[in-house]
């Protein structure tokens, strides 16, 4: 793999695939009328960008499943980000392409917002795959922004083409939710074998040597991205993925204050708090007694 090229600019992207810069914040472009990018390389992002794939994708996978959806795939990528390029020779790019700079954006809502919009930090194998129907929702807002792109700049451009962009991106939430349910088989998979790594987490030891574990241990551990498989647990279960992981703890506290063998001292230390008074904050937090009088309580 050569060396990353960086594109802080969506100028530097556009010469790159032959395309004329119309507005130095924003690019619109049908990839199946492009350069191809330059193969075997990584491409460090400053700005955004959205592709919106057609036809035959190749094989991808989620997990060790492959994807169902070959057609109409969308891939999103935030500044900062690397993409890797590694196609065949002979591989034509389609579909189509949009990209801004965060400059373009400054000061409008869709700034302020762009935090929820969790996609923009999933892994490529965890893409968008659009029906027909979706995928012509997609496009018609493509056009929508393309015509703007080409307008003359006025004092409406800003806000009518940052506004476009974040009911793109809104639709994308919606059609995330609808993948979310149309893989519910998957989905269930995926929670039973968190739940099945969360109580052998408990089980061993690596509570106390390591502490709670996080959300990115389990989702590196199921071959997701921290903020797919957190979107994924709040879905399925209408708890976030930390809030389970606080759950479990609380639980096996209160089992394990039950054992009067144990100091709460030696309870705090298996459950991997280093400081007494720490766990007695939390338990007393979550339950409203502290663990002496849970103790006596019960």
């Amino acid at each position: 793999m050569e060396n990353i090229i960086k594109l802080e600019k969506v100028a530097q992207y556009n010469k790159l695939k032959d395309l004329e810069t119309l507005n130095p914040l924003i690019s619109l472009f049908d990839n199946s009328s492009t350069k191809a990018l330059p193969n075997h390389t990584r491409m460090h992002f400053g700005f955004y960008a959205i592709f919106l794939k057609a036809g035959n994708c190749g094989e991808l996978k989620y997990g060790r499943n492959n994807y169902d959806y070959e057609d109409g795939t969308m891939i999103f990528i935030a500044p900062g980000q690397v993409l890797e390029i590694n196609n065949p020779d002979d591989y034509q790019p389609t579909g189509i392409g949009l990209l801004f700079h965060p400059d373009l954006i400054k000061g409008t809502t869709l700034a302020k917002n762009m935090s929820q919009y969790s996609f923009f930090s999933y892994d490529s194998h965890e893409a968008l795959h659009l029906s027909l129907k979706e995928q012509q929702i997609i496009k018609d807002l493509f056009g929508k922004l393309e015509y703007e792109v080409n307008q003359s700049i006025d004092k409406h451009s800003k806000s009518i083409i940052s506004n476009t962009i974040e009911l793109l991106l809104n639709y994308c939430v919606r059609f995330y939710d609808r993948q979310f349910i149309t893989r519910e088989n998957i989905n269930t998979d995926i929670l039973s074998k968190f739940e099945n790594l969360l109580n052998a987490y408990f089980d061993s030891e690596n509570l106390q040597d390591t502490g709670l574990p996080s959300v990115g241990y389990f989702a590196d551990l199921l071959h997701l991205s921290p903020n797919y498989f957190g979107d994924l647990i709040k879905k399925e279960t209408g708890k976030s993925a930390q809030e389970i992981i606080q759950l479990k703890l609380i639980n096996e506290a209160k089992e394990k204050v039950f054992d009067t063998g144990k100091s709460i001292s030696q309870i705090a230390f298996e459950l991997g708090f280093k400081y007494p008074q720490h766990f007695n904050r939390m338990f007393k937090k979550n339950t409203g007694y502290t663990p002496v009088e849970y103790r006596n309580l019960n």
